[in-house]
């Protein structure tokens, strides 16, 4: 009986131990991150030094432009989300092509978004002038697709 419980307070203790150090390895991920937030989910933080992800809008931002009758370009992403991670490597580089200012909007991070934006699904972009919704593209899209919504909404 006394070796159950031996064995038991070990395991009870390993459990703790590796809790802990979870806790701390996603602390160390969160550090620095431009979310605002302590902790990032993993496969945001795997995202945190790709160029592609760099242009973060935060909710209060975005909701001051538009409050403000402000013009913006936003991309909805997932971090999650294997379109996301296939259309952000074309849609970045034709917008900084085109001189868009594309900002970059993390629903893995901010889930309320989905809702405050009519989000159906990852990815969306959505073109805003006089902070009203003009156009939106969803789901990944041709390089075509993208270039046309950027040359007809953005740079006209």
């Amino acid at each position: 009986m006394k070796k159950v419980l031996v064995f038991g307070g070990i395991v009870i203790l390993l459990f703790g131990l590796l809790a802990v150090v979870n806790s701390m390895k996603q602390s160390q991920l969160a550090e620095g991150n431009p979310f605002g937030k302590e902790r990032i989910a993993p496969a945001t933080a795997e995202l945190m030094n790709d160029p592609n992800y760099q242009n973060v809008i935060l909710p209060d931002e975005l909701e001051e432009i538009l409050e403000d009758n402000g013009d913006v370009t936003v991309y909805f992403y997932s971090s999650t989300c294997p379109y996301c991670k296939e259309a952000t490597p074309r849609l970045v580089p034709i917008s900084e092509e085109l001189g868009v200012d594309l900002v970059q909007y993390n629903l893995t991070e901010f889930e309320d978004g989905y809702s405050d934006y009519r989000i159906e699904s990852t990815p969306t972009l959505i073109h805003y002038e006089d902070g009203e919704e003009v156009n939106r593209i969803v789901g990944s899209a041709p390089d075509d697709e993208y270039r046309a919504f950027f040359e007809e909404h953005v740079n006209n």
